[in-house]
């Protein structure tokens, strides 16, 4: 929510930035060891970030804590696993999403993405309000384990 009580469109702010790629004060760049990411914008009430994906590259099961947001695909194919953890055990949804598709997600969110494709990706998301914290998670006996939480400014 804003400070005059009106919920963000996260997703329209992702279409948005991605519909106007000569804007961003970066172009996309492409690093074979890692993903790489850049940051196009921050307010009071939100944050942009591009990021780019080779063919193979992926995140860690993760949330965003305790942000909500969204992610448009800007060229190319992503895959991402949703991880619920409804009923005592977690099960993952995977959904493929392509070029000019995207999703909302609120601030419980946990997933994994991946370019499970032969071609470069480029997305655009947005996070409200901005990343203070990620927890990264995996997948156990148990269900969700914590692995790391990592904090903004001292891990990216």
């Amino acid at each position: 929510m804003t400070a005059v009580g009106v919920r963000l469109d996260h997703l329209a702010i992702a279409q948005g930035f991605a519909a106007s790629p000569e804007r961003w004060p970066v172009a996309p760049r492409f690093d074979a060891d890692e993903r790489w990411y850049h940051r196009l914008a921050v307010t009071d009430d939100y944050e942009v970030w591009l990021l780019t994906w080779l063919p193979g590259q992926g995140t860690e099961i993760h949330d965003h804590g305790g942000s909500a947001g969204a992610f448009h695909v800007f060229r190319g194919t992503l895959t991402e696993d949703t991880v619920g953890t409804g009923g005592g055990t977690a099960r993952v949804v995977s959904r493929e999403l392509g070029e000019g598709t995207g999703r909302r997600f609120g601030e419980h969110h946990v997933h994994r993405m991946t370019n499970l494709s032969t071609q470069p990706a480029v997305s655009v998301h947005v996070y409200g309000p901005a990343l203070t914290t990620m927890t990264k998670y995996r997948l156990g006996p148990a269900g969700l384990e914590v692995l790391t939480v990592e904090r903004a400014g001292a891990q990216w």
